[in-house]
Parts: structure tokens; sequence; C-alpha cells
């Protein structure tokens, strides 16, 4: 997978949790991807499959019990090698992220524009009166009607959208290089939803960001992203073009993702198609292929090891030697 000229580059992550029997069970297996200046790259897969975990590995901001072995590239350095204070120094300034939940990501008893101000002078030297002005400026970036009085606000009277509005002009009122998005559409209902995204398409044009958006929906990442990859029991098991995963899937299990989708043509009098079981488990994955015991198309050799990530087509990979047969 070519990383020429990559902002961001990982390779061969692996993150172990240690557990109170001391055992280290794996929650990301063999990650490698790379994003490129101004690219949106998709992340998606079932809750489990180790997609926060990733994006938590980047930004260095795991719990202690964790270990992490591989590469972190950020515009040539490695950010695993990078001392926590300087690490401090980048989060929020060149990378930054939006987190799952805007109503307890935020401070309930600060208001608004003081969090965004708050996180604008952290990272530069700036005075309070300015700080506030660049909070105001990204409020109204992400389209706040009113910014000035809604800066006056509490988290608590805002609307969910809204909320999530003021966690990008957070996330953005630095004007990083890269954005790390974790289910930035999640709780919100379909207008909403479609307006955070049309926002985001929005900031990525003018701004430039490179951004890592991290989804269980494969509707929400279709409509935004460049590339997608697609997670299952800690790895990679497939990742290429929105065109290629969602017209030429290879993998079962991205496959089944799909089928799993209802779309305008689906028979509303027949039943969703469903992917029998679940996701195991860290301290239950099989030494070879996580998707094995729900897959159709398994063979012995998918229990003994985890399958390498072959080409299928220039830029489309997929983890799956028997799926590749097939596909072909």
């Amino acid at each position: 997978m070519n990383s020429i000229a990559a902002m961001l580059s990982v390779e061969n992550l692996n993150v172990f949790f240690r557990a109170a029997d001391g055992k280290q069970p794996p929650a990301v297996r063999d990650v490698s991807f790379s994003l490129q200046p101004g690219e949106v790259l998709g992340l998606v897969g079932e809750s489990g499959s180790g997609k926060s975990v990733t994006s938590l590995a980047i930004m260095r901001l795991l719990p202690p019990q964790a270990s992490i072995k591989g590469k972190i590239l950020f515009q040539g350095e490695d950010l695993l090698r990078r001392p926590e204070e300087k690490m401090r120094d980048l989060r929020g300034a060149q990378i930054s992220m939006i987190f799952q939940e805007p109503m307890t990501a935020l401070n309930p008893v600060m208001r608004v524009g003081d969090q965004v101000a708050e996180a604008a002078r952290a990272h530069g030297k700036t005075s309070r009166k300015e700080a506030y002005a660049q909070a105001l400026q990204a409020l109204n970036d992400v389209a706040i009607t009113d910014a000035e009085r809604r800066a006056r606000d509490f988290p608590h009277q805002l609307s969910g959208g809204m909320r999530q509005r003021v966690m990008v002009a957070m996330a953005i009122v630095n004007r990083p290089r890269l954005l790390i998005a974790d289910e930035p559409t999640t709780a919100l209902d379909v207008t909403v939803q479609a307006q955070v995204l049309e926002l985001l398409a929005e900031l990525r044009r003018k701004f430039g960001l490179a951004m890592l958006l991290i989804s269980h929906d494969l509707a929400v990442v279709s409509q935004v992203a460049d590339r997608v990859a697609v997670m299952y029991g800690g790895s990679i098991v497939e990742m290429g073009t929105v065109e290629a995963i969602f017209r030429r899937a290879v993998h079962p299990y991205t496959a089944g993702l799909l089928q799993a989708a209802p779309t305008l043509h689906s028979n509303r009098s027949a039943p969703l198609a469903t992917i029998e079981g679940s996701v195991p488990s860290p301290d239950r994955f099989p030494p070879g292929c996580a998707f094995e015991p729900r897959c159709a198309i398994r063979i012995p050799q998918c229990q003994v090891s985890l399958p390498p990530l072959l080409e299928a087509e220039p830029g489309h990979w997929a983890r799956c030697p028997v799926g590749m047969q097939l596909w072909r």
C-alpha cells in the first residue's frame, strides 16, 4: 500500500491490553493504512472491531494498561516515539478529534464559547480576547446561527446537532491538518446527520483537512469518504475506493455488511439479510481470521493464521484468499 507523501501512515499497528490474569489479548492486529493531505478515509465496522482503539492509538490517548507495537507516522515523524509533553502540543493543534458523545465531552458548567476559546488558548500565545474572537469565528465556520449569542449558552441549552457543531468548532479552531471524527453523527436524527456530514465536507474543501471518519454506518461513509477501510476483529479486512468497496467487494464480511443495508431497491416484504453471530471479544480472537466462525466460505487454513492483505486490483486490498479466487 503506497504511503509516499502521506500525511499519516499507520504501519503494522498492534494494540494489546493487559488483563487481570496477566494475559495481553490483541485489540488491534496488523493494521496498516495511509492518509494523503485533503483525503477522507472511512474506517467502518461493527462495534468492537477496533475502530476507536485505532483512533485513540493515533492520538496516544490509550490507558496505561495498553501497549502498542508498530509505527504511526505523522508528517514523517513516528508519534509512538514522540515524548508525551510534545504530544500535548500536537493534539488539538495539528491533529484534532471529534468524540462520539458531545454531551459528555463538553463541560456542562462552562459556556460553549469559553470552551472553544480554551481550545484556542491551549495551543497559541493569544490573549483571552483574541482566543474568544477565534472561537466566534470557529462557531461561524460550523454554521451556528447568531454565534455571538449562542457562545454564551451552556451545552444543555443546545440541541444535539448544535452540540455536535460546537465539538467540530473546538476541533477546527486551531486549523489542524488532520481531523479524526469518531462516530460524529451517532444519536442524531437523519436530517441533522445530513447537515453534519455536509458541514464536514465543506470544512474539508475550505481548509484542506485530511480526515479519518470512523463509523459503523456504510451510508454515512459513502457520502463523505474517498476511500474505505473495513475493520473486523481488530484487523482491516478490506480497503479500497468507495466505488470498489461498494460495487466490487471481495471479503465476505464486507459483502455481508452491504447486503444487510437496505436500499431503495430492497424488497420491503422480505427480511433484511443478516450476518449470523457477533464480533468476538479480543480475548477470544482465533489465531487465524476472526471472521472464520461466521463465514460461509471458510476453509481449514482460515483457522490457522491471519491471512495477508492481497491486492485484488490497483488500490483495492482484501484479507481473504478464498474471496479473492471467487471474485476473480
